[in-house]
């Protein structure tokens, strides 16, 4: 979960802030609040889940939401044993393919490689964020959207059964490309629901869903790569699925060990596909009411279906013209209360809007995904590293991974991945309440030099016996600290980017601008940690890339939030 599950903050924590800046209680005369005309909107705690309008699209648009956590968390728990698979083995000097030099010089190519793979998919999406706004903002939502789902459908497909590295770079690339429309689905998400009341409910959502289906992904991930050995009893030589008398197992899952988390990831986003083609209506202004073919027949199954649904005395059909995807009429776009807050004069120039303090909160927020992309992308590569010999290690020089399972990765990540949900949910809000936004964003940065520097030494517990209770706690303590800190520091850095806005209408501008910087550092990150960890294996020294990379960045993270704290003062 790393670059992903920032979807919860940035999303939520943002709009959010957003309402606050607009809205602040020193702007509300008092017979603004006995006005029923003019009274505030209730909060949005008082709003239920049922309550919200227009659930279908909704529904529909949270669906659509899950294509970027498939496509691009999936692979995590067995990258390393996929690009494995798809490179071809190094010559070693002696001839011996087992020896340890061998094997190191595999495990580095590897890490190299896997971090390529990693750093398209975010870079393809920071080249086409733009373009695919400007594309909706002309042609219309639906279009940005549904494109973009067919295109990922298509790309999960081709990497499934692809056997060469260029082939699952390309396919990468294009998955990253098809899920450069995020931005749009918020917007949507907006259009959709007009009532400021609803709002902050409404825009939890989609983030919901995305941390979801990263848990999820990454589970499923790790338990199907390998379905001949992790799913013997439906593609081993015994199992169900294989019709053929395989004495190997079934014969595509043993030629395409890696498609099935793919062509699962297919099937969910084809599902959705459809729900979009045929249910998600335009949002786009002065195009609400256009239709196409794919609305009219989702309007025509549904009526088709109604026919079949025994009618009730009490029913009574409301007729209309309107196409929905329930067949129904379509409920008016809910008006949204007079605006009873100042405009904050004249927009800002441009150039205005970048200050001192602006700058400092970028930077900050570009720091954070700079470390944590680059330990999710190597973290599961050290876990699946073969561990070494380290009897003769020293406290700096030791090698060798864990040589754990893509299922064991796989479950331990999604695993702790609920727990980091549940933190952001009902921990972090009570906390940020307790000591303050900044004061949980520096305990946040305390605890990840701390648990990168740590973490490689995991290596040294990586025998058998009496030791092997040692190393899961171990493993549990780094994997839980880590997204301890991330859940804490993501929401904080929004909310930091947030209030240092110098004006509430230049609010997207500043976001925008955060995570095109967010999504560049989420490419370089894993990139540059894959290098790092590949000269580490080569040298003997596993932590290389924690001490000198990880922590690196983590310690500048941390001394920059001081500077910033210097400079509002």
């Amino acid at each position: 979960m790393g670059q992903e599950e920032n979807e919860t903050a940035v999303s939520v924590i943002s709009e959010s802030a957003l309402m606050n800046f607009a809205l602040t209680p020193c702007e509300v005369s008092r017979d603004d609040r006995t006005n029923p005309a003019t009274r505030v909107a209730p909060k949005a705690t008082d709003v239920r889940w049922r309550d919200l309008p227009n659930k279908d699209q909704l529904f529909i648009l949270s669906l659509c939401r899950l294509s970027e956590p498939l496509s691009n968390v999936c692979l995590l728990p067995y990258i390393f044993y996929l690009v494995r698979s798809v490179l071809p083995p190094p010559s070693s000097p002696s001839g011996d393919d087992q020896s340890p030099e061998a094997t190191d010089a595999a495990a580095a190519r590897i890490s190299e490689f896997s971090g390529l793979l990693v750093a398209a998919f975010p870079l393809a999406q920071f080249v086409v964020s733009l373009p695919w706004g400007r594309l909706s903002d002309k042609h219309g939502r639906r279009l940005s959207i549904v494109g973009g789902l067919a295109i990922s459908v298509l790309a999960n497909i081709g990497f499934g059964f692809s056997r060469s590295f260029g082939a699952l770079l390309f396919w990468r690339i294009l998955a990253g490309l098809a899920n450069g429309n995020v931005g749009i689905m918020r917007t949507v998400t907006a259009e959709v629901v007009r009532e400021r009341r609803y709002q902050t409910k409404a825009f939890l959502l989609l983030p919901l869903v995305f941390n979801a289906g990263m848990v999820a992904s990454l589970a499923l991930g790790g338990c199907l790569a390998e379905p001949v050995v992790n799913l013997a009893w439906l593609f081993g030589p015994q199992g169900l699925l294989n019709m053929s008398g395989n004495p190997d197992g079934v014969t595509w899952a043993l030629e395409y060990p890696y498609a099935l988390p793919a062509l699962l990831n297919a099937a969910l986003l084809g599902v959705s596909l459809v729900l979009a083609a045929a249910g998600l209506r335009e949002t786009l202004p002065g195009k609400e009411d256009q239709s196409d073919v794919g609305l009219r027949a989702g309007a025509a199954i549904v009526r088709c279906l109604g026919r079949l649904r025994p009618r009730q005395q009490e029913y009574v059909r409301i007729e209309s013209t309107e196409d929905t995807f329930l067949g129904q009429v379509q409920p008016e776009l809910e008006k949204p209360p007079p605006d009873i807050t100042p405009t904050g004069g004249k927009s800002l120039p441009f150039r205005s809007i970048w200050t001192r303090r602006v700058l400092c909160a970028l930077v900050s927020f570009g720091l954070l995904p700079l470390h944590n992309s680059a330990f999710m992308h190597i973290f599961p590569v050290y876990l699946s590293s073969p561990p070494a010999d380290n009897s003769e290690a020293s406290f700096f020089a030791f090698a060798g991974g864990l040589g754990l399972r893509s299922s064991t990765i796989g479950v331990w990540l999604s695993t702790f991945g609920v727990c980091g949900i549940l933190l952001q949910l009902f921990i972090y809000p009570r906390l940020q309440a307790r000591i303050g936004t900044r004061g949980v964003f520096r305990i946040a940065l305390f605890l990840f030099p701390v648990t990168y520097a740590a973490a490689p030494y995991l290596s040294l517990l990586a025998g058998s016996g009496e030791e092997d209770g040692a190393r899961w706690v171990f493993l549990g303590l780094v994997i839980c600290a880590q997204i301890m800190a991330r859940t804490m520091a993501i929401p904080s850095t929004v909310i930091l980017l947030t209030e240092a806005a110098p004006s509430k209408t230049v609010l997207g501008t500043i976001h925008g601008a955060g995570n095109m910087l967010a999504s560049l550092a989420r490419a370089v990150g894993p990139a540059i940690g894959g290098y790092v960890f590949a000269l580490g294996v080569e040298e003997g020294a596993i932590g290389l890339v924690w001490w000198l990379y990880l922590v690196a960045i983590a310690l500048c993270a941390l001394a920059w939030s001081y500077l910033m704290e210097r400079d509002e003062i």
